[in-house]
């Protein structure tokens, strides 16, 4: 734990999704809010299908949606920290990549797992 979903809209730009995506993690590490590095699992869902207001031919709009899942425990100040850190990371680093070429929204949602969590490690 935690766990990282990034949505991407096909009409953005990730020159490499791994490095991306270790610097998604890095950041949650930096953080010290997390027991070792290896629980921080994040993964990119890329959306096929999309619309950004009414017009089907608009497609100058996109957006990255990160959704944080971490155990309960950590108030809203700490919430709110990882939100900010993960967004500006994103800015960051898509943001440069995008050219100019499209208008980026980034989108950060960090949520307590719910209570009910079972996790188990198979070693096979």
């Amino acid at each position: 734990m935690p766990h990282l979903t990034i949505q991407v809209t096909p009409n953005v730009s990730i020159a490499h999704e791994q490095s991306f995506l270790k610097a998604l993690n890095k950041v949650l590490w930096d953080s010290g809010h997390f027991g070792k590095a290896t629980d921080i699992k994040a993964r990119i869902i890329p959306i096929e299908a999309f619309l950004v207001g009414v017009d089907d031919d608009e497609q100058v709009n996109s957006f990255v949606y990160a959704h944080l899942k971490i155990m309960s425990g950590r108030d809203m100040s700490i919430r709110n920290q990882l939100a900010e850190q993960l967004s500006a990371t994103i800015e960051q680093t898509l943001g440069a990549e995008q050219s100019g070429r499209t208008s980026l929204q980034v989108c950060v949602e960090v949520e307590e797992i719910s209570a009910v969590y079972h996790k188990k490690m198979l070693n096979i």
